[in-house]
């Protein structure tokens, strides 16, 4: 059986153990396609002491963010959908205004103009005006923002379940099914 392929972006925002907890929870559930913004390599070493490198083992293929010639780039390379986590807020704006400079972005572009799921995961705090107008419009473009923001219904014991809430959230959006966190009325 052919697993459905997901994209998963992390750019250079703080929210690195999310990116890793999905990428973790997606294994044997998609072909995972990554790509590593050169913002995120730097906060993926301040955050987990990890480089790109060591989460080559948590995808199918890895793309250099310069390759905008990568089948992720085109319309014509179905997905399930596409996740970027964490988004920084100057991601957001990029793929809010079709700005599609990076393969990353461009990917972006690609899943709004194909009408397939995209879900970016912003974790910055507070959000200034030009963050949250850049919001509505990637929302009225057709993107789910899903802003790592953790629940506490489900009586969360430690950080893991933080992050599982959001996980769940993400495969939510993207139809796959896992149990990764309880949901409402289910308990902790």
């Amino acid at each position: 059986m052919e697993l459905p392929r997901v994209v998963v972006g992390l750019t250079g925002a703080s929210g690195m153990p999310y990116a890793l907890d999905l990428l973790n929870t997606l294994q044997g559930l998609a072909e995972v396609h990554l790509v590593v913004s050169q913002g995120a390599k730097r906060v993926l070493w301040e955050e987990m002491g990890l480089s790109p490198k060591d989460l080559y083992p948590l995808a199918h293929r890895v793309y250099k963010d310069a390759d905008l010639g990568a089948p992720i780039a085109s319309g014509s390379f179905p997905t399930q959908g596409m996740v970027v986590v964490p988004c920084s807020a100057t991601t957001l704006s990029k793929i809010a205004w079709g700005l599609a400079d990076t393969l990353l972005t461009r990917a972006a572009y690609v899943h709004l103009k194909e009408k397939r799921p995209l879900i970016l995961v912003p974790r910055e705090t507070p959000l200034p005006l030009p963050t949250l107008r850049a919001m509505v419009q990637v929302a009225e473009a057709g993107a789910v923002v899903l802003p790592a923001s953790p629940g506490f219904y489900h009586r969360p014991k430690e950080i893991g379940d933080l992050l599982g809430f959001i996980t769940q959230r993400i495969l939510d959006h993207l139809g796959l099914e896992a149990k990764r966190a309880p949901r409402w009325g289910e308990g902790g």
